[in-house]
């Protein structure tokens, strides 16, 4: 994959815009410069609308999923696709239609290529692997023992698959063909099998060449809370309420209860962790009036975000450029390479991705950082396909990558801010209902009946 080059940002009035980004051609959606003057809701749509470029135009040819990120470090090939990435990226599909950036006939098109293409690739007890080849569907190793199933990037895949079942309702062909294929692989999740052997808690990795070698148990809190819910909701290989409260619950690290900057954080590590623990579950899985015995999910992750941008607000190790207006802390590349970064791993280092999935949960706080980074920063980290991936002012150091599972979550979380729609589409799942009901959690997504 030759590096991906940023053209030359192009200023353009208002009017010139709503012009040319209401035109959908045979090569793509064309990509705008910075435009003065928007309104806070025109803004969100150039963002969600030119950051779906990197799953619409730089989508894989072949098999439709997201690349794993723009550019060839770690020497990924040009044929790698991820599944976690293109779950993302299926719920970007979803908005873009939505917000009518593409047209639905191109959704359904690009959703029946994406469908076909998993049902035939490679798949470990019905689990992909975090990396296919989106040429063939077989299988490339994430590392020297992780060339089997993923069970946590699998269920970032279906719950954009979920999603799409219950939005592309359509009578013909096509959208008949796209929800069957999704219940087919859906049904065939043996999410008990990672149960290790009936183990009271679900294991991250299997590989049919090396067994359960990497032994990592998925235990809380941290991003993985959505594949519990989804071993919980199976119905033709579930998990027992026990590996949820005996295995996912019973950590070191999942209460809390302390207070961090006057904030209450009831889950998780000191200080919250990377902002993506209260994003990528929290996709498709409705926070608001989310409770179980352990928290209410929207306080959670309320806090969780408060205390991030408090954090950079305050700043205590003075780096450079943070502020009420540029904050969020998580996982991205950085001028080292990659890491996930938080207020106990500061290394000064913004990711664009941390502020703008947060939309649900501080809207006012994101918008300001949103305009900081469009209108103050733009000439540095505004590209092709949205925000590049993260910037550090103190090293003078500003990305030029992108990655999908950045990206992702940036057009999802913005739109669940806007309308609730990929919240409503989640959480209409009479087997999601289910699953949260069976292990306790209370919800006003669900169904009394």
């Amino acid at each position: 994959m030759k590096k991906l080059i940023l053209p030359l940002l192009i200023i353009i009035s208002a009017n010139c815009f709503a012009q040319k980004t209401s035109k959908i051609t045979e090569d793509g959606i064309k990509p705008v410069g910075i435009i003065k003057g928007l309104s806070d809701s025109a803004l969100l749509d150039v963002v969600q609308r030119q950051t779906f470029r990197y799953f619409w135009d730089f989508g894989h040819p072949t098999s439709g999923l997201a690349r794993e990120r723009s550019n060839v470090a770690y020497d990924y090939g040009n044929e790698v696709v991820t599944t976690g990435g293109s779950g993302f990226g299926i719920m970007a599909l979803i908005v873009a239609d939505h917000r009518k950036f593409i047209t639905h006939e191109q959704a359904v098109d690009r959703m029946l290529k994406i469908v076909e293409f998993l049902y035939k690739a490679d798949a470990f007890h019905g689990v992909f692997p975090h990396w296919l080849n989106g040429e063939t569907g077989k299988v490339i190793r994430f590392g020297r023992k992780d060339d089997g199933g993923d069970l946590v990037e699998t269920s970032y895949l279906f719950e954009g698959l979920l999603c799409a079942r219950q939005y592309f309702t359509g009578n013909d062909n096509k959208e008949r063909h796209i929800r069957d294929v999704i219940g087919w692989m859906w049904s065939e999740i043996e999410w008990d099998w990672y149960t290790h052997g009936g183990r009271d808690n679900l294991y991250w990795h299997w590989s049919p060449n090396n067994g359960w070698a990497m032994n990592f148990p998925i235990r809380g809190f941290n991003e993985c809370l959505i594949t519990y819910i989804l071993a919980e909701s199976a119905e033709r290989y579930p998990v027992s309420p026990n590996v949820y409260h005996g295995g996912w619950a019973q950590s070191d690290f999942f209460k809390n209860g302390k207070t961090f900057y006057g904030h209450k954080l009831p889950l998780g590590f000191d200080y919250g962790g990377p902002l993506f623990f209260s994003q990528y579950s929290f996709m498709g899985l409705d926070p608001k009036g989310l409770k179980d015995e352990y928290a209410d999910y929207w306080e959670q992750n309320v806090n969780h975000t408060l205390i991030n941008h408090d954090y950079c607000v305050d700043n205590p190790k003075k780096f450079k450029g943070y502020g009420e207006d540029c904050w969020g802390l998580t996982a991205s590349d950085n001028y080292e390479g990659y890491n996930a970064h938080s207020p106990t791993n500061d290394l000064g280092v913004i990711s664009p991705t941390a502020a703008l999935s947060a939309f649900p949960y501080t809207p006012e706080y994101s918008m300001k950082a949103l305009r900081h980074f469009y209108y103050d920063l733009g000439d540095k980290i505004w590209g092709e396909y949205g925000f590049t991936d993260a910037f550090s002012e103190s090293h003078n150091w500003y990305g030029k990558s992108y990655l999908a599972i950045d990206q992702g979550p940036e057009i999802v979380m913005i739109e669940n801010y806007r309308s609730g729609l990929l919240w409503k589409l989640f959480m209409s799942c009479p087997e999601v209902q289910h699953g949260l009901t069976k292990i306790g959690f209370t919800s006003p997504m669900i169904s009394k009946n």
